[in-house]
Formats: structure tokens, sequence, C-alpha cells
């Protein structure tokens, strides 16, 4: 039996839950699978995947994700978005995300400005194709308040994604970035058309060099600059230093008094970064907190789940460290 049939045994339903192989036996399985397998998964699991039939990806069948959802508790959140399609994922949070007002808009800015321009435009299809609306139009009918424009620009946004900068229009976008904040209304940066136009349509690479133009050019932290307008300093971390902003939303995610939405992005990190730059993550978390990332878990986390995100982070990590 291949590990496509154990694991697709372990979903089988009955009356009593789950049957055919323990979850540490899935567990062993699932942790070990590169995006090459999981979608081998996805293409030959048709009890549990269907073929979308406008976009090229795999979807879940709504009524087994339906009891996935009620029978993992815990460890199925981290179990279907694991195996999830990354583009049916990361609309499906979009869409929580929009569900859940204001508190989540940080996970809009999250799944926009850190996902590559595939990826991207991947999950704005499959928005389209789950629910017949497209987010950019949801973004802009739903969202309240000042954050709209810039929320609706960046779920939108194309933007270049080569090598190649042009050091006339970093140093004028310094200009403009520090113009507008300078004299600006703090309360109001986020509504800034030169703010919004900039973060929202320049490249990661071009926006990097202009935080690093602004340092060195006025002797001073943009973040700093940005006093209380959080929308745009996660903004900033997420485009230019992920590794950054996803520790602090992993602390954020383990203190006790963390909030549901806070919590909830301790599984949602650890999956949707296990094949991209957990390594860097990690690495970064330890610098901040004195504290391996993996003993946090440990700390916080119970059982299945805890295992499951334990052994994601340690997979991307050089052997013999924690």
């Amino acid at each position: 039996m291949s590990s496509s049939d154990v694991v697709a045994k372990s979903f089988s339903v009955s009356h009593s839950g789950i049957f055919g192989v323990d979850e540490k036996s899935m567990l062993e399985i699932l942790v070990k699978w590169q995006p090459e397998h999981l979608s081998t998964f996805r293409n030959e699991t048709s009890s549990i995947f269907l073929k979308d039939e406008r976009f090229p990806f795999e979807k879940y069948e709504e009524i087994l994700l339906k009891f996935l959802k009620r029978e993992f508790k815990r460890f199925k959140d981290a179990v279907v978005q694991w195996t999830m399609h990354p583009w049916e994922r990361d609309a499906r949070m979009a869409r929580k995300a929009l569900k859940r007002g204001r508190q989540a808009y940080g996970l809009l800015i999250e799944l926009a400005c850190t996902r590559s321009l595939d990826e991207l435009l991947g999950a704005r299809r499959a928005y389209q194709s789950l629910y017949s609306e497209s987010i950019e139009e949801d973004v802009a009918s739903q969202v309240d308040g000042i954050e709209r424009q810039l929320l609706v620009a960046l779920v939108s946004s194309y933007r270049y994604d080569g090598s190649k900068t042009n050091d006339r229009a970093i140093k004028l976008d310094t200009q403009k970035l520090e113009k507008s904040i300078s004299i600006g209304d703090k309360k109001q940066l986020i509504k800034d058309e030169e703010i919004v136009r900039i973060l929202t349509t320049r490249s990661k690479i071009h926006l990097m060099a202009v935080i690093k133009c602004y340092q060195e050019t006025f002797n001073k932290n943009i973040i700093e600059d940005l006093d209380e307008e959080s929308s745009l300093k996660d903004t900033i971390y997420c485009l230019c230093d992920p590794p950054q902003y996803f520790s602090k939303i992993l602390d954020s995610a383990t203190k006790a008094n963390a909030n549901k939405n806070e919590k909830e992005a301790l599984t949602r990190v650890i999956v949707t970064r296990a094949n991209v730059d957990m390594k860097d993550i990690a690495k970064e978390y330890d610098r901040q907190y004195k504290t391996p990332l993996t003993q946090k878990i440990e700390d916080v986390a119970l059982g299945n789940h805890k295992d499951f995100l334990v052994t994601l982070v340690q997979r991307a990590l050089p052997k013999g460290s924690d």
C-alpha cells in the first residue's frame, strides 16, 4: 500500500469516526511529504479531492471537509491546511478573514504580501471558483473604514517579480514616503495616496531598497516613523522581512492571553511556511525571543497537534538543531 493509500484510508469515515491507521502513523507519513507528494495525493485521491472545473487545482469535497473539521479538532486544522492546495487554503483564509472583520484584516495583508506573484494570483483564481465572486470585489464591498483603499490595492496587486531596480525611482519613492509621513495626519497615513501607491505597486526588492535608503538618507527607521499605524507596519514587514513578521505573529500566538485569531495563527504560520522559509523564521524567533521555536510549541500545544507542528519545524532545521 502506498503512502497516499495509507493516508486516504485513514480519512475513511464511519459513525465511530476515523479508522484504518492511527493518527501517529498518518503523522509520520504526512510530515515527510514534499510539495510534489502533496500534489500526487490530491490528484490520486478522488474520494477526497475534486478537480476544479475552471482552474488547475484540486479542492476538498465539501461534505468530507466539514466532517474532518469536526473530527480532528485541533489536529485537523493542521492536517486540513497541510494537505489543501495552497491556492484553496489562501482563498478560504481570506474569506474567513473578511467574515471576522477588522480584527482579522491583518491576515489579508499577510496573504497579499508574503505570497509570490503566482501564489497570490492562484489564490484569487481559487477564490473566484469557490465563491463565484472575486476577492477584490469582496474586500471592496465588505471592508469598512480607512483600511479599504490599502486592502483592495494589496489583494489586487500584480507586482514586478524580477530582480532589476531603478536607483532614481528608489530615491524618488524614498523622498515621497518621508514627505507623506512627516507632514501627514498620523491617524490617516493609511489613506495617503503616495504611501498606498508605493506599497501596493512596487516590487519587493524595490521596497527593500527604499526602506534601506530611507534609513540612510534621513537617519531614522520608517517603522518608527509610522508610529501607531499597525496596518502599514505589517505591510512593510510582510513585503520586506517576512521572517521578522512571522516571528512576531508566533510570539503573539503562544502567549497565555492570546485571543482566538492569535491562537489560530500558530497552526497557520507553521503549515503555510513549512515549505517556504521556516528555517529563517525559526532562526529569527530564536534571535528575538531567546527560545527555540520548537520548545515554545512544546510548551503551548498538546498531543498530535503539537507533534505535527514540531515535526514540520524540525524538518526545516539543520540536523542536530532544535
